[in-house]
């Protein structure tokens, strides 16, 4: 179902119960909450009370060439699942970069460039933010550098490929160009976290660069809102109605694209929200069975302290396909959500992320992305028995909506070991988590994200 591009982004931060917590200055640095290079018009749109931002004409121009984006009901999908309720999927992945992530790297290579910068460098774990921001820099004729977590790129070499091809140098992460890499030396080839603490000193270290960042900063989340918008225009062109939406986290910026309009919306017009829930991974279950607290943002600690649900910067979170949720934090903005109770949380394992994911390709015929399919999963039972929220059981009663992020075209090495029998899941130990978020300041008052593991 087609609907027009809109013409703004969409705040959600006029429509806030109580102000984000604010940015703490690590320890030491001296350093404020404003990052080194970081473009006003990005800073404006973190912090301004302002609901509806124009979208600059060379990024519209650059959105008309993907969007809009499908929207349709899944009856093939509704019909393997059993469900109660209608199912709308909004795909993102038919673009380069194969996610949402290119709504976001447009219009931030549009305004590092105006700023003057030369060259973006930036930390990636899936790849579909380093392949976005690569495209986004040859586009706007900017020099690209990426940083991608170690397992992620030897599993998909391709994806290095392509962001070569677009002109971008690619480095695996820890990657020896970095003193932050040679300090983490050991088990940590998985993480995001070290991968963006890398982006951050290499962009410190080299005149001309600035680190970008693709999913936690709220700037980010406001570029997303185009999902949503353009959705809630094609479930009306429908005469459709949901009552939950859902969106899979690793940071927050495609779940906050798809729900955070519908949250915004119903403020604004004073009628109930619909249900939104975060689909995370059972790996890095930071909204489920993490705290909320002041934690790094990466490897560095070089940056301002953020309010976020954690499991902890230093965790060595366990191996999975899901790179692009594997991430310690939820956005400040997502999690300052969480805290007040606006938004939902429940964390999927890998096996069940992927048979979902099978599901939408065998009855839909559209393969997605392993992230993507923890949103499956989510609503799925959502749309049948329910899904868990602490001692909660969630259901939709009218429709579920949900954003399959990307498409999983060079994640077939995951969907092969599916088909083999030979997935892994490896959940955190309680005793794990304690350890690692037992010397971080909690945000006051402390509000439980739901049962379980102490917050």
């Amino acid at each position: 179902m087609s609907a027009p591009v809109p013409g703004h982004w969409r705040s959600v931060l006029p429509h806030l119960d109580t102000p984000m917590p604010p940015d703490l200055t690590p320890p030491g640095t001296g350093r404020g909450g404003v990052q080194v290079n970081l473009p006003m018009e990005l800073v404006r749109q973190s912090v301004q009370q302002r609901e509806y931002w124009p979208i600059p004409a060379e990024v519209a121009t650059a959105y008309a060439r993907y969007r809009p984006t499908p929207l349709w009901r899944a009856t093939g999908f509704e019909r393997a699942i059993g469900a109660r309720v209608p199912v709308y999927v909004k795909y993102e992945g038919g673009n380069i970069s194969g996610s949402h992530k290119l709504n976001t790297a447009l219009a931030q290579a549009h305004y590092y460039k105006k700023a003057g910068i030369k060259e973006l460098v930036t930390g990636t774990g899936a790849g579909q933010w380093g392949t976005a921001m690569a495209a986004a820099c040859a586009l706007f004729g900017l020099d690209c550098r990426v940083f991608m977590v170690d397992s992620s790129l030897r599993r998909k070499p391709y994806r290095g490929v392509l962001m070569r091809m677009l002109g971008a140098r690619v480095h695996s992460s820890p990657s020896g160009l970095t003193e932050v890499a040679a300090r983490h030396r050991t088990g940590t080839g998985n993480s995001l976290s070290l991968a963006i603490g890398e982006a951050v000193e290499y962009a410190a270290t080299h005149e001309g660069a600035a680190f970008c960042i693709g999913s936690g900063e709220t700037y980010s989340i406001l570029h997303q809102s185009v999902i949503g918008m353009e959705a809630r225009s094609q479930l009306a062109a429908l005469g459709a109605e949901v009552d939950a939406v859902v969106g899979c986290v690793g940071a927050g910026s495609n779940f906050g694209g798809i729900a955070l309009p519908f949250h915004a919306e119903a403020r604004a017009g004073g009628t109930p929200a619909p249900l939104l829930v975060a689909a995370e991974s059972a790996t890095a279950p930071k909204l489920t069975r993490g705290v909320y607290a002041y934690d790094k943002t990466d490897a560095t600690g070089s940056g301002p302290l953020e309010a976020m649900y954690t499991i902890g910067s230093d965790y060595p979170i366990p191996d999975a396909h899901s790179a692009g949720l594997r991430f310690h934090g939820a956005a400040k903005l997502i999690s300052a959500l969480r805290h007040t109770g606006d938004l939902a949380a429940t964390a999927v394992g890998q096996p069940d992320a992927l048979a979902a994911g099978r599901l939408l390709t065998t009855h839909e015929t559209v393969l997605p992305a392993p992230e993507s399919g923890h949103a499956l999963a989510a609503a799925a039972r959502l749309a049948t028995s329910g899904t868990p929220d602490g001692d909660t059981v969630l259901s939709a009663r009218r429709g579920v909506l949900v954003c399959v992020s990307g498409h999983g075209y060079l994640d077939l090495g995951a969907y092969e070991q599916l088909l083999e029998g030979a997935l892994e899941d490896e959940a955190p130990a309680d005793a794990a988590l304690l350890a690692a978020v037992s010397g971080l300041a909690p945000v006051r008052p402390a509000v439980p994200a739901g049962a379980g593991w102490p917050r």
